[in-house]
């Protein structure tokens, strides 16, 4: 059975690409970004690279190529997808495919809400830094998107992922963003699973949060993973009614994470 357009996804992504291009709603990050020099990788940019200064020299990474991200979101067929330098699945390796104390800075622009084991992928950005070396992310605050109904993710719930050595998103995930987004989806259970299937194959959010709550992911995290760095800006969405946008700094090498 051919599935129907999702128009309302499709009216989103399309909005986002022009806003994007125009950098008007994404200027808050404009000083994280100053702060960035050297050779480093940024993940999941897709149309939407981060623009930096001169002095960056940035390798693509995402576990689509530029042609395979461009059949999957057709609604954005005029946009130039980033050239991917480095395949990597997040979910199935995190980033064991880079060494340690390797880059200058790694940026993931609305990557983390979509993977299945956020801690564990926070954890690699962070090893294969240099000290001194920035982790630029940001994740959609949920009272600014289609996730305004959706509860916040505990972080109980994302350390239990990581301790479980989770490497997919399974489908209570994509069943709590249909249920919330797209509840029509669901009055027919014959195709419950096909709708999952569409959600899996487009990457939907799996994890969601506000502001304050991924600010203290992260520091309940790092503190937990025995990481040695600390947060040098950040936005919210109290001021930008987009996102929670920070940069990260490393300070020593990391330890060993108390389990």
């Amino acid at each position: 059975m051919r599935k129907a357009p999702n128009f309302r996804v499709i009216f989103r992504n399309i909005l986002g690409a022009l806003a994007s291009r125009s950098g008007y709603r994404l200027r808050h990050r404009r000083g994280g970004y100053r702060k960035l020099a050297g050779r480093g990788i940024e993940i999941g940019a897709l149309h939407s690279p981060a623009k930096l200064g001169k002095h960056c020299s940035t390798e693509y990474c995402d576990v689509l190529s530029a042609s395979e991200a461009a059949q999957l979101f057709p609604e954005l067929h005029r946009a130039r997808f980033v050239e991917v330098k480095h395949i990597v699945d997040l979910d199935q390796n995190a980033l064991s495919s880079f060494t340690a104390n390797q880059f200058d800075f790694v940026i993931m622009n609305h990557v983390i809400e979509h993977i299945a084991n956020p801690i564990r992928v926070i954890n690699d950005a962070f090893r294969i830094l240099k000290v001194s070396g920035k982790f630029v992310i940001s994740a959609p605050d949920k009272r600014f998107n289609y996730d305004c109904n959706r509860k916040i993710t505990s972080f109980d719930h994302l350390w239990s992922e990581y301790l479980d050595e989770v490497t997919s998103v399974d489908d209570d995930h994509y069943l709590d963003f249909l249920s919330a987004v797209h509840p029509s989806t669901l009055v027919d259970p014959i195709g419950v699973s096909r709708h999952i299937q569409h959600a899996r194959e487009r990457r939907e959010h799996a994890h969601v949060w506000d502001s304050a709550a991924f600010h203290s992911m992260m520091e309940e995290g790092i503190k937990r993973l025995n990481i040695s760095a600390h947060c040098i800006l950040k936005s919210t969405g109290e001021s930008n009614h987009l996102e929670y946008f920070g940069v990260w700094e490393k300070v020593r090498d990391i330890a060993l994470p108390d389990r």
